[in-house]
This record gives structure tokens, C-alpha cells and sequence, in this order.
């Protein structure tokens, strides 16, 4: 889409997810008090006075971390950094300045990208004198914001309108495909191969994904919105809110989908599971089939 693209990057918990939902004024993005609970990147269409823009949220950025999904969380925000028009960088307005801020900002400096400075979390007046601490990451204005209460978020999307590039909107309009199934059978592995990119994170880790993400691809004239989704666990098996949550994002992808493709695990037994998935796909009305990955 010849769209611009905005990022939100951070820390992991800074609210970058509470902002994306707020900015887009809806709940798409799963939020959560635990910290790491965005991993890929997920984008939206956000339009301000009259500008349209692709707004993505990022899972927080830690360097040098030693644990395997915070390096892959971390290379997907790299990615979007690289692949961005403009950068926002939200940082914590609760904690004050963090040695990963600086980090970060110096990563974008080194990008070469346009970007905005907003500290989240400043949800009353007198916690703007907290601000002037974060004029040490040097990055120019601070724009102090609220996402959960929404307190300046209208002066930050001001602030994204006047500094990002100018472009006329393409309209996409593609065949809505939902690659669906259980955890660990490879769904956002066949997504990537189909876009040609590691857009999507893969892991041996069952429940890497966590929401349901869109991207667009044209394959021989023919335009596709593909939506990876997480995967569906007996409800039995939910385990918490967070699970809770990914799995109704899920159900929602089918439900606004054209196509489903039910994607089974040729090394595993079919399970009733997989039965329940592909039902819910024909009581959403959409047309479906079956893919069996690991056919190696």
C-alpha cells in the first residue's frame, strides 16, 4: 500500500499497544499488564485530519537479551524500524529514563528515519515535570501523552501528520485468506513463505503468535490479504486472559474471512481439535480447505 508507514517502539510495557488501540479507537492489538505480550509486528490503517497513514505496533525492544522469543521480538521491531517512514519512540513516563532508551535511540538516529519522542504515562499535569529528564535521549521535541486516558494523543497525531511524507492512498482490496489450526503446526512458517520475508516470528515455542495479523500479497494478478492467526487450543486448555484473548481474535479472523485454510501437522494424529477449527470455519460462511504441512 502506498501508505506511510508508522512505528511505535519502546521497552516492552511501555503502553505501545494501549496507544496503537487508542490511536486507532479500537481494541485490535491484545493488551496486557505482563510485559512481552505483542511479538509480531501488527499494523492498521489510522487516519488523522483527513491523512491516512499504516500505523504498527511493535513488541518491546531489549538488546541483548538471552532469551530466544525476546531476540526474535527484537529483530521483528528491527525490521520495522528499518521498513518505517516514521518512527515514534514511547518511552515510560512513570519510571524515568532507562539505560534501553538510550539504546534504542540511538538505533533510530542511526536509521536515518524521521521520529517523535512521546512519553506515555503522564496521565496527570504534575507529572510533566518528569519530562525534562528524557530531553537527555536527544531526540528533539518530548510529546507527553496518556494512551490510557487519551490525554494529548490528538497533539502526538498532530505531530505524526506534520513530519510524516505525503503520498497518495492505493486501495487494496485482495481476497481475505485465514491460515488457521492448532499451535505448532506452522501456520506464520507458511505465511512467510508465501510473502517471501520473515515477517512473522517462528518458533519451536507453541503460542508464538499471539494475534491475528494481516499482510497483503499479489501472486499472478491476483491480490490476497493474508491473516495468520494464533492457534487454537481446546478451551479446556486456555489458560489464561492473555489466551483468552488471542483466541477471540482468531474466531474474529475467520468470521471477516473469505477463505479459510485449515493447516493440519502431517507428523501429528488428526485430533478433534482440528475437526472443531474447520467447523467453525463453515458455520462463519466462508469457503475452506485443508494444507498439511510438514510433509518433508
Amino acid at each position: 500500500m502506498a501508505l506511510p508507514l508508522v512505528s511505535i517502539v519502546g521497552r516492552p510495557n511501555v503502553g505501545k499497544s494501549t496507544l496503537f488501540n487508542r490511536i486507532l479507537r479500537r481494541r485490535q492489538a491484545v493488551v496486557d499488564a505482563a510485559p512481552g505480550v505483542t511479538r509480531d509486528r501488527h499494523q492498521a490503517i489510522a487516519e488523522w485530519t483527513g491523512r491516512s497513514f499504516v500505523l504498527i505496533d511493535t513488541g518491546g525492544l531489549i538488546h541483548q537479551s538471552e532469551e530466544e522469543m525476546q531476540r526474535f521480538i527484537t529483530e521483528q521491531s528491527g525490521l520495522a524500524i528499518d521498513q518505517s517512514d516514521l518512527i515514534v519512540l514511547l518511552v515510560d513516563g512513570s519510571e524515568g529514563v532507562h539505560p534501553e532508551d538510550f539504546i534504542i535511540a540511538d538505533q533510530i538516529r542511526k536509521s536515518g528515519k524521521p521520529f517523535i519522542l512521546a512519553v506515555n504515562k503522564i496521565d496527570n499535569p504534575s507529572d510533566e515535570a518528569a519530562l525534562l529528564e528524557f530531553s537527555e535521549l536527544g531526540l528533539g521535541d518530548v510529546n507527553p501523552v496518556s494512551a490510557l486516558l487519551g490525554l494529548q494523543v490528538g497533539d502526538l497525531l498532530d505531530a505524526i501528520v506534520a513530519n510524516m511524507p505525503s503520498v497518495e492512498p492505493e486501495e487494496f482490496e485482495g481476497l481475505r485468506l485465514a491460515v488457521v489450526g492448532r499451535p505448532n503446526v506452522g501456520k506464520s512458517s507458511l505465511v512467510n513463505r508465501l510473502l517471501g520475508e520473515p515477517r512473522m516470528i517462528v518458533s519451536s515455542i507453541p503460542g508464538t503468535t499471539r494475534d491475528s495479523i494481516d499482510t497483503h500479497l499479489e501472486f499472478e494478478g491476483q491480490r490476497f490479504t493474508l491473516i495468520d492467526t494464533a492457534g487454537l487450543r481446546k478451551p479446556k486448555r486456555v489458560r489464561d486472559q492473555i489466551e483468552f484473548y488471542t483466541a477471540l481474535r482468531t474466531s474474529r479472523a475467520i468470521s471477516r474471512s473469505e477463505v479459510v485454510c485449515v493447516l493440519l501437522d502431517a507428523s501429528a494424529d488428526l485430533s478433534t481439535q482440528d475437526f472443531k477449527i474447520a467447523e467453525a470455519a463453515a458455520d462463519a460462511g466462508a469457503g475452506g480447505f485443508f494444507a498439511v504441512n510438514k510433509w518433508d
